[in-house]
């Protein structure tokens, strides 16, 4: 058994590490969050928000630094992708993004993972790896949720740059959903 100081290096000790620890609490903000914007309390949601894109790169840090495990590699972008489709339905459901936008994000996420795992299936070898594009698309998906929690719930009326954010993440989104189908379709 390892002393205490191996624990948080030794990526075989456990599924207990600290990055893990991390990331479920990120898994943890999921209900949390959604409570908070269906109580219209966007003011504290956009600080949990912000806290769990912190733990995101905190998690990771400590998994480059100490060594990370299998589960933590699952669980880090299921904590990812949860908090994300939760906040886009949730505050579409509100009215504060348009819902056919929470849909058009859910369904890029539903096709992406449906056809991993219908390849995988099949007996294709699956890479997952993010494409560029993907990683653009999270980065705007990520800004339009922080800036729509941001405004509305500190009651800052500027329309114009969520408008302007939810079409540059319309048109990501289709970019990345296509570059993912087409890339399987190649092989």
């Amino acid at each position: 058994m390892p002393d205490g100081s191996q624990i948080g290096r030794d990526t075989s000790y456990g599924l207990i590490t600290l990055p893990n620890v991390v990331t479920f609490g990120r898994l943890c903000a999921v209900p949390l969050s959604f409570w908070m914007v269906l109580e219209h309390r966007l003011d504290w949601a956009f600080f949990l928000f912000v806290g769990a894109g912190i733990s995101d790169a905190v998690d990771g840090w400590l998994a480059r630094r100490y060594g990370g495990n299998a589960l933590g590699a699952i669980l880090d972008p299921v904590a990812d992708k949860a908090l994300l489709v939760t906040m886009y339905v949730t505050l579409a459901v509100v009215n504060v993004l348009p819902d056919w936008l929470a849909i058009l994000v859910v369904f890029r996420d539903t096709v992406i993972v449906g056809g991993v795992i219908l390849l995988g299936v099949l007996g294709h070898k699956v890479s997952i790896r993010p494409l560029f594009v993907s990683k653009v698309n999270t980065t705007l998906q990520i800004v339009l949720v922080a800036t729509a929690l941001f405004l509305v719930g500190f009651g800052l009326a500027v329309p114009f740059i969520v408008h302007a954010l939810v079409w540059c993440v319309v048109v990501s989104t289709l970019a990345s959903g296509g570059a993912y189908v087409w890339r399987a379709a190649r092989g």
